[in-house]
């Protein structure tokens, strides 16, 4: 589960890139009761989602060429450490660790076969103020082409430990591989890896995409759609997880939604 208990390994920050800011921040809005915060003209359009006062996210612009994404970032103490790692195991750096304004230092990096992630280095600001909860973050999942690759690399870089779920014959992806950080265990797992064909990546390349904890997964689906974003997986019951849901925004940016079961005692 995740917690913002950060820990070396584990989600912290998130942010979407957008060609609209301002059509962006009102279709998440309409979906999910989020509020966008812009954080002044001297950070170039970037702001924040809060629900009830609290992060649970970022929005940010993006060149005109540029695809529109969610970035998940994991937590590190030294992103200059691990640029290095992400390049010995055999990724590319996007951009290298830059420092915003005392708040937290972060690079972006893409992995062997093309999904593009990030790290942050907390200074004063240690990370999301809300995950694991309604309406924040509650899963990050890495759909890949190669399982097997996704677990070498991401455990040389970050350490993870990771447990195989074998999934039914009919989903086309064998097994879904459950990652935490290091001696975490399963109570603290936070991403999932799924191994599909290519034929069958739903962005057309390997990603990383956010789950965001909700209590009517239905009526995010219909208000998906109504804001102009569709539906590439509509709302399903996944046996011992909850009702769950793949979406797209209007600029075709993948995110999921869970309706999580409560937790057994």
């Amino acid at each position: 589960m995740l917690s913002n208990d950060y820990v070396p390994g584990a989600p912290s920050w998130l942010d979407l890139g957008s060609r609209d800011i301002q059509a962006a921040a009102a279709f998440y809005t309409a979906v999910f009761g989020w509020r966008f915060e812009s954080a002044g003209p001297e950070a170039g359009g970037y702001g924040f989602f809060q629900l009830d006062g609290e992060t649970v996210a970022a929005l940010g612009p993006l060149d005109e060429d540029a695809k529109s994404a969610w970035t998940v970032y994991f937590h590190t103490t030294d992103a200059d450490a691990t640029t290095k790692a992400v390049e010995q195991a055999g990724g590319t750096v996007r951009f290298p660790a830059a420092e915003v304004a005392g708040e937290s230092r972060f690079a972006g990096y893409t992995d062997p076969d093309g999904a593009e992630f990030a790290v942050f280095e907390p200074k004063r600001t240690k990370g999301l103020d809300r995950v694991g909860s309604l309406g924040g973050l509650c899963w990050t999942e890495l759909t890949t082409t190669d399982g097997p690759a996704a677990k070498r690399f991401y455990g040389s870089v970050f350490g993870w430990d990771y447990e195989d779920m074998p999934l039914p014959e009919d989903s086309g992806a064998g097994v879904y591989i459950v990652a935490s950080p290091t001696g975490g265990g399963q109570a603290q797992s936070h991403a999932g890896l799924m191994q599909l064909g290519t034929d069958m990546l739903p962005a057309g390349s390997a990603y990383w995409q956010p789950y965001f904890a909700v209590d009517d997964c239905d009526g995010v689906v219909a208000r998906t759609s109504a804001g102009g974003g569709s539906v590439v997986v509509p709302a399903t019951d996944m046996a011992g997880v909850g009702r769950m849901a793949l979406l797209r925004d209007p600029e075709e940016a993948f995110f999921a939604v869970l309706d999580p079961l409560p937790p057994t005692v």
